[in-house]
């Protein structure tokens, strides 16, 4: 990883930019790290690992769920139980 300060990269955006397509590089001020910047590939790439991540998490949330007889109709009734609405009436 490349690493410039802040004031190197206004100066030198282009070619920062061109850098860029090959490795990340971490624009720094004042000795500490405050961006990165990344080729669009990247970080669609990035965008991407962690949606399906997230994905995976969720399905591992609703196995479980399931697996204690959790179903749609219950979740439905204890949203509406304790969601903002009746809350606000308590």
């Amino acid at each position: 990883m490349r690493y410039v300060s802040a004031t190197d990269a206004k100066q030198r955006l282009a070619a920062l930019l061109d850098a860029a397509q090959r490795e990340p590089v971490t624009i720094r001020r004042q000795k500490r790290s405050v961006a990165v910047l990344l080729s669009a590939h990247e970080y669609d790439r990035l965008r991407a690992l962690n949606a399906e991540e997230f994905q995976q998490f969720c399905d591992r949330v609703a196995a479980r769920a399931a697996a204690r007889g959790l179903t749609e109709r219950k979740l439905a009734r204890l949203l509406t139980a304790h969601g903002p609405e009746a809350r606000r009436h308590r």
